[in-house]
This record gives C-alpha cells, structure tokens and sequence, in this order.
C-alpha cells in the first residue's frame, strides 16, 4: 500500500497552479485567493492619536495641582488646534494629537470644572498616545500573494483604502456520484435502495473551500451514463471528482470510461484507514480524482487527501494545512495495519493540549460520526495507541477551510 504521505503529497501535486486573475470589489472578495502581493499606502494609524477619553497636555507644563484652561474640544475626525502653553484640549478616542501636546490625561484621572482641568493621578509622559505608523508603515506588505481572504484581511486592506483586489478565478470542480442503488433525497425509496448523500456532502465540502461546484451529476452504472457524464465536466471544470464506481467488479465501469476518454488512471491502495482505494487520472491537464464509495472513506479521502489538491489549484501559498496535536482520551486501545484517522471530538485541556475523545463507533460506515466529530486522530499503522498518548489532530476547521 502506498504510504499516507506519500499519497496526500503526490495529490497536492496533480493539478497546476492558476494562471487567469480578474478584478473583485472587496466585499466580494471573501473566499477568494489573492493573485498578488500588496502593500500598506498609507501608515496606520495615519497620525498620532488618542488611545482614550481624555485631555492632551504638553507634560512639561504639568505640575500637581495645576490646572489647564480646556482650549477646545476635539472630537474623533476634527482637526485640532496647536496646543498653547498650559493649556489643555479635551478628546476622545481617536482623536488626532494636537501639535505641541505629547500626554492624553485618562478622564477619570482629573475633574473638569468651569472649563478647567485638575489632574488628580500624576501622569506619564506619552502615555495614551497611540504614534503615527504603531501599526503599520506605508509601503508595508500587508496581504501576501496566495492568501485566502477572511474578514480579517478584509479589515486590512478596507484600512488601506482598497476597493478592488485582484484574485484569482474561482476554482471550477464537478462531481460524479455513481451506483444504480442511489437516489436523490425526497424521492420515494425502495427498500433495495438509499439515499445519495455522498453528492451533496462533498459538494459543500468544496463550496466551503471557496471553489465553485458548476456541476453535480449522477451516472447510472452504464457506460453510456458515465460517457455522457464525463463529457459534461470535462469541458467545463478544472477538477472532477468522483465517487464509486472504481473497484473491480462487473458494474465498476469508470476506470475502462476514462481510459477510453484518453485518460490513464493510477489506483492506489493508501495505507489509510478509512479511505484505502483512491484512484488519480488525468484528461488532457484536468485531474480527476475517484473517492470510494462510502460516505465516510469519501469524507476523510477529501479532507486529508483531497483538500490539498484543491489549494494547490486555487493558487494558496499553503497547501497542507498544519497539524496539531492532542492527547486521547478513551478505554480502548487502537492498532491497526494502516494508518486509523479515528474520528474525535476535540476538548479543551489544561495541560495545552486538547483531549481528543474518539466517537464509540468508528466503521466505516457510521455517518454519524461525522457531524459529532471536529477532526480526525491518526494512529499511526503498526502502533498500539490508548488513552493518555499523545497523537497527531487533523482539525475539521483548518483541514476544510
């Protein structure tokens, strides 16, 4: 079987990079990956400010038991007066320095009475003052190519006036759901049959990558399903994935379907547990990636092994998100010839390391383990792994993202 690293790393590297940028306005440009490196135009915060409710003094004219003529009044977004001698401005947070003042004078620590500052706590010269450029300089990078944007680099590049950034396309996937036995939810079923939750899973499992699913197609385990399917993602998707339909058996048709669209697919035996048959193909430069057939083989195939993949296509810097670590929290002891991605549920830990409790069932087929599960554990093949040892967390948050 080939090795789990081995695999994820021959996956990330199966698709190229994007070549084609376009123009978005910011706020929507949430999701997207940015196409080039930018910088801070101007500083941050752009002048000296107040850090509080206060009074700016020129702390050389502070004596205790003065008192400073209040000169103005300086809300956030008024420009204030130069400072005279032994005067005092009254601000508030965010209000711009005046000239000739170096101390913001808390309110609380003094008493305004008939237009008159009394200071009652001896300050600190400069304290309250947040200093032109304590963020960020212009010509600062702020956002590096590569990054997925959030809010918070929305936050950053919104402070520096940007209205427009450049990002790549968004990422065009398909998905192929194979299996006479399927059928759509809400449709009546028989009992020989189940429902198809495979489709919609991993179409939102893109969706929350910041890809976009243009297609979602079911293929009876006919060749001339498969045909027709096929020939509709391909034209029209950077990546296919699909879901079944790869083993050996008589209705086991999409393995011949590629090869005779052109396509040369690779099967691999993954020294992983769920999720050991994955198979890579390429048409033309479009990969396409065939899952096992069970829901949960297909959901930690595409978390651990496929979510790289789709980065790399996206144009993000980083790949393969990190891997934490915890520490598991259970009565059994677990040891299996392949790599166990054992679901668990993530807990807070005083020691720093978060308690990972393992869901009492982990076959293959349980699909209630996944929306109880934040991540997966992974035992290590060959290894006995029990309670308090610490392993390896694969982080739904940061592997689905």
């Amino acid at each position: 079987m080939l090795d789990f690293d081995v695999a994820q790393s021959r996956l990330a590297a199966a698709g190229k990079p994007p070549s084609i940028s376009e123009s978005c306005t910011l706020d929507q440009a949430r999701g997207r990956v940015l196409a080039q490196t930018l910088f801070a135009t101007v500083d941050m915060p752009p002048a000296d400010n107040s850090a509080m409710d206060g009074y700016a003094i020129n702390y050389a004219d502070y004596t205790p038991g003065k008192r400073f003529p209040v000169q103005q009044r300086c809300y956030a977004g008024d420009p204030a007066q130069p400072l005279q001698k032994g005067n005092s401005i009254r601000l508030f947070t965010g209000s711009v320095i005046p000239e000739g003042a170096d101390t913001v004078v808390m309110q609380e620590d003094g008493a305004e009475v008939d237009n008159e500052f009394e200071i009652h706590r001896p300050p600190a010269q400069g304290s309250h003052v947040r200093p032109q450029g304590e963020d960020v300089h212009a010509g600062d990078q702020i956002v590096a190519k590569g990054t997925l944007i959030q809010a918070a680099q929305i936050a950053m590049l919104a402070s520096q006036g940007y209205a427009e950034v450049t990002v790549y396309a968004p990422l065009k996937v398909g998905i192929l759901t194979t299996g006479d036995e399927l059928i759509q939810p809400g449709q009546p079923r028989s009992p020989e049959q189940i429902y198809n939750s495979n489709g919609p899973m991993l179409a939102a499992m893109v969706e929350n990558m910041g890809a976009k699913v243009v297609h979602l197609l079911h293929a009876a385990d006919t060749e001339e399903s498969l045909h027709s399917a096929f020939s509709t993602l391909l034209a029209s998707c950077d990546l296919v994935i699909t879901v079944g339909g790869v083993s050996v058996g008589e209705k086991d048709l999409v393995k011949p379907v590629i090869g005779q669209l052109g396509g040369s697919l690779d099967l691999w035996r993954v020294c992983m547990k769920p999720g050991k048959p994955v198979a890579l193909a390429h048409s033309g430069t479009t990969p396409i990636v065939c899952l096992p057939g069970n829901p949960v083989s297909a959901f930690a195939v595409f978390t651990l092994l496929v979510s790289p993949l789709i980065r790399t296509m996206q144009g993000r810097t980083q790949v393969v998100p990190d891997v934490q670590y915890g520490r598991l929290s259970t009565d059994r002891k677990f040891n299996d010839k392949r790599d166990d991605f054992l679901r668990v549920r993530a807990e807070y830990s005083s020691d720093g390391l978060s308690r990972l409790s393992p869901f009492t069932q982990q076959g293959s087929g349980i699909i209630s383990s996944l929306p109880w599960a934040s991540g997966f554990a992974r035992v290590p093949a060959n290894t006995v792994m029990q309670g308090g040892d610490v392993v390896a967390y694969y982080d739904f948050q940061h592997w689905l993202a």
